[in-house]
């Protein structure tokens, strides 16, 4: 359903590249396949990259990142919400790279502890890293990835500034947060589990005001939620495919 387990990850490299999604779903339909989505970068240029080379490149971080297939439930969620809640596009973007990219998804949650007014250097992320993974990375990797994670974690909202980050509340959208529960439930959380997942901790926000935004998505017919104290029920009926759901609920 396109989510990864390994430790790695395109933050090796790069950011969330927020701006070439953006480009690329504007020139695409909502209901392009994967070989249309690669045309539009490899072969039309939509994202105006100077070579071959570099195109071809891109496009292969781009799926490291986001999977770029319909057939791919992350994607295909992020595609449906991404066209419906425009001010929530940095964390639904953020919310299919905590899905795809070990590395992102290992470091977040230590720069979201940090207080909001601090600030969070390079150096503390590094240090985070370290910790995590001990004789994993060179030093100069372990640089190009901190900052890799704070420009991406400063793209979703949580970061501001550039030489110096300082840590700021993200603002979620009933948008993001109802693919952060699409995310959860497909990954097994169920109930109240499906407020403490890493795609809504990713929204920053107490479980009170997810799930305020929660209903409004469920107002908007975006998904379905009930809830009845800490009885909580979602389903995704435009989403989620019968074969995915029964491999869902195996997995559940």
């Amino acid at each position: 359903m396109g989510f990864k387990t390994t430790a790695g990850g395109a933050h090796a490299s790069r950011t969330i590249m927020l701006a070439e999604l953006a480009l690329l779903l504007d020139a695409c339909p909502e209901r392009a396949t994967q070989g249309q989505y690669r045309e539009a970068v490899v072969d039309l240029n939509c994202l105006g990259k100077r070579s071959a080379s570099t195109r071809t490149l891109t496009w292969g971080h781009l799926v490291d990142l986001y999977g770029v297939s319909p057939e791919q439930l992350v994607f295909r969620g992020l595609r449906w919400f991404w066209a419906r809640d425009e001010a929530g596009r940095p964390l639904i973007a953020l919310g299919a790279a905590l899905a795809r990219d070990g590395l992102l998804s290992s470091i977040a949650p230590d720069v979201w502890a940090a207080p909001v007014g601090s600030t969070v250097s390079r150096e503390s992320v590094e240090t985070f890293m370290a910790g995590k993974f001990p004789d994993r990375f060179s030093p100069a990797t372990l640089k190009s990835v901190a900052q890799n994670i704070n420009a991406t974690l400063t793209q979703a909202g949580h970061l501001s500034g550039r030489a110096r980050k300082l840590r700021e509340q993200a603002r979620p959208t009933a948008g993001s947060v109802a693919y952060a529960l699409l995310l959860g439930y497909a990954s097994g959380a169920r109930g109240p589990e499906l407020f403490q997942t890493r795609f809504m901790k990713a929204q920053d926000v107490p479980v009170a005001v997810c799930i305020d935004l929660a209903e409004e998505a469920a107002r908007k017919g975006w998904i379905e939620f009930k809830r009845v104290a800490d009885v909580m029920e979602v389903a995704f009926p435009r989403l989620i495919r019968p074969e995915e759901e029964a491999e869902i609920r195996e997995q559940a």
